[in-house]
């Protein structure tokens, strides 16, 4: 076949592709997922028909595909004087682009379909406005979406807004069953990890930790089947392995938790998130071991800024880490750094993050402890003070934070006021212990007699299957007989006789009531259990005794056998003697400093070296014989004088034994 010529080759390609044959290569491209290709299709067909609304969208949706978002917002910038809505799409590329304020007042104007919906629950998830989020999430239920990545996505929301209570109804109400053989049916990994991320918030350990390995058995098999690589595996499931050791460093296995956070920061085996959370974690459970090390590691994490008090985390983990995420780093590298004693280097930091989250707790609760550390408790309770006064319902972390440090600077009144307006603990047996003690210490012992008539009628109230009542009961009756309330004492222990029928409450109300009420006092006492051993014991001889002494043990009266045994005299054996050792002659006594090397010992002499021999120079020099016949002279002379002298102090060692010893 003689070839073409490049006339025919020219008119061949000059020839116009039809603009059906153009959309029918689009959709071939797009089945295909080759959207770079389909995006240069997109094109061809706007040339042919400039305008066309269909290739507008597909070229849009191409380059978003192909993660060319500055592509997809020129494409939208040049159709603007077009009839056409491409809102949306401008909307999901802001957000894609990490400028999610913008994207959100995009959406604002729009119309609330399933799809927008969906991407601003999205956007408010990455604000951490979860309460919005879930208002998003709530307006969907009536398009009926059915999708497991929409269930998911709630979990994580009301996980992250601190509503994992909430988490069981809002699946029940979806028709979802968080049960493990549940999860395990509908093999889907996000789905177990979610739920177990729930039980975790709930505290329940044990069951998240059954549901973490359910999550990780799932996706290590569905990334097998996807012909992943070990390594590549290991790296796609890093999330639940740092939480794996989450829950272990939750239940005391601190050991294990550190070998996995080690592991994985060492072989850098996860995602740049799951990486800073193992950081964190690790840096926690040493606490001020190794402050240097774990310094490093965060200064990994953190972008460096030319301007002063501006704070941001490296670009991988800006818009990855959550806000209590985020909050839990900057905490450790404050912490570290005080422990480190740069101070000033940690208020520069607590100033940028009182910038950064404001209206937060967590820096108010890091410059408190940065005044503290400069030993400025009145300003740090200043801080906290001013800070709870402006937030009242935010406040429980930070009043029990003033609390703390207000009773170790010894201001009592500031301590005891705080734990007071902290209206849902008040019962509690730990907050009723202390205010009990800082009122004593403020010697006012009917403000604490109130704090534990308060108690008690709160527990009388309460429904709950751990009651506490019996306790604060005994403790009020213990506590008001010690200061003198010997009637209500009467009455707290009355109480708990006929309420619970305590052998203790009924010596302590016969002990009590003799005092006040003496035939009720004879009453109770016949309620009393006689003592075992005290049928034989004369009571009238006793009072004429003298005083009994006090005995730790219990009386006892031992039974004739036991005293015949008591009497019966065990079979002295002669002591053994080593060979050769006469106890009749047993000579002098041993050296008691046998034991110690011989330069410890107070004997030890060291050895000197005779400098005096020593002839140095040439000018004025003396011989050494001539040095050894004036020192023997010398010495015959002086020994006559020494004999009437008293005896030296034994020698410590010259310096360079000393020196000597030390090193060895």
């Amino acid at each position: 076949m003689p070839p073409k010529s490049k006339a025919a080759a020219a008119a061949a390609a000059a020839e116009p592709v039809s603009v059906e044959d153009l959309f029918t290569a689009l959709h071939r491209h797009i089945e295909a997922g080759e959207f770079p290709q389909a995006a240069k299709v997109a094109d061809q067909v706007l040339a042919a028909s400039p305008g066309d609304e269909d290739a507008v969208r597909c070229k849009v949706v191409a380059h978003i595909k192909s993660d060319a978002t500055d592509k997809a917002l020129a494409a939208i910038r040049a159709a603007e004087r077009l009839p056409i809505d491409l809102s949306y799409y401008k909307a999901y590329c802001y957000y894609r682009q990490n400028k999610l304020q913008e994207a959100l007042d995009i959406l604002n104007g729009q119309e609330e379909t399933a799809a927008v919906l969906q991407l601003e629950s999205q956007i408010y998830y990455r604000l951490g406005r979860m309460n919005d989020c879930m208002n998003s999430y709530e307006k969907l239920q009536k398009f009926k979406v059915d999708s497991i990545d929409l269930k998911i996505n709630i979990i994580a929301a009301l996980v992250a807004g601190g509503r994992a209570s909430e988490v069981q109804a809002a699946m029940k109400a979806q028709k979802v069953d968080l049960t493990t053989r549940a999860l395990r049916d509908t093999r889907s990994f996000e789905l177990a990890y979610n739920s177990a991320c729930t039980l975790i918030e709930n505290k329940k350990y044990s069951e998240a930790k059954e549901q973490l390995d359910l999550a990780k058995r799932i996706g290590k098999e569905e990334l097998m089947v996807e012909d992943y690589a070990e390594d590549e595996i290991e790296y796609e499931l890093a999330p639940v392995s740092a939480q794996l050791a989450y829950v272990q460093q939750l239940q005391g296995q601190t050991q294990e938790a550190m070998e996995t956070y080690a592991n994985m920061i060492n072989k850098k085996s996860g995602d740049p998130s799951s990486l800073a959370v193992a950081t964190t974690n690790l840096i926690s459970i040493k606490g001020t071991k190794d402050v240097a090390d774990g310094l490093r590691k965060l200064d990994r994490l953190v972008e460096k800024s030319t301007s002063p008090n501006q704070l941001q985390l490296i670009e991988s983990l800006e818009f990855k880490l959550s806000s209590r995420q985020k909050e839990a780093l900057y905490s450790a590298r404050v912490l570290l750094l005080l422990h480190a004693n740069k101070i000033d280097q940690a208020q520069e930091l607590v100033t940028g993050l009182l910038g950064m989250f404001r209206d937060g707790v967590f820096p108010v609760l890091l410059q408190a402890a940065v005044h503290v550390r400069e030993k400025k408790v009145p300003k740090a309770e200043e801080v906290l003070s001013r800070y709870a006064e402006k937030h009242p319902d935010n406040s429980k972390g930070v009043l029990l934070a003033l609390a703390q440090i207000a009773a170790n600077a010894n201001h009592f009144q500031v301590a005891a006021d705080s734990l007071s307006k902290i209206s849902d603990i008040q019962h509690m047996p730990a907050t009723v212990a202390t205010l009990v003690a800082l009122k004593e210490r403020l010697n006012d012992s009917n403000a604490a007699a109130s704090v534990l008539d308060s108690a008690i009628k709160w527990w009388k109230n309460a429904m709950t299957e751990d009651n506490k009542l019996d306790v604060f009961m005994r403790e009020a009756a213990t506590f008001k007989l010690n200061h003198g309330r010997d009637e209500e004492a009467c009455q707290l222990y009355e109480e708990l006789v006929k309420s619970y029928g305590s052998t203790e409450a009924l010596a302590g109300l016969v002990a009590t009531s003799a005092r006040t009420d003496l035939a009720k006092a004879e009453q109770y006492e016949k309620q009393l259990k006689p003592l075992p051993g005290l049928q034989g014991i004369d009571v009238k001889s006793l009072e004429k005794t003298s005083g009994a002494r006090h005995v730790e043990q219990a009386m006892k009266v031992d039974t004739p056998e036991e005293v015949k045994k008591q009497k019966a005299k065990k079979r002295k054996r002669k002591p053994k003697y080593p060979k050769g050792y006469d106890p009749a002659n047993p000579g002098p006594p041993p050296d008691p400093e046998r034991w110690l090397p011989k330069r410890e010992r107070s004997t030890y002499r060291p050895k000197r070296k005779d400098k005096r021999a020593q002839v140095r120079g040439a000018q004025g020099a003396v011989s050494r014989e001539k040095h050894d016949a004036s020192a023997a002279n010398a010495s015959a002379t002086s020994s006559k004088a020494a004999t009437s002298a008293k005896a030296p102090e034994p020698s410590k060692g010259s310096n360079k034994s000393r020196k000597k010893k030390s090193r060895s």
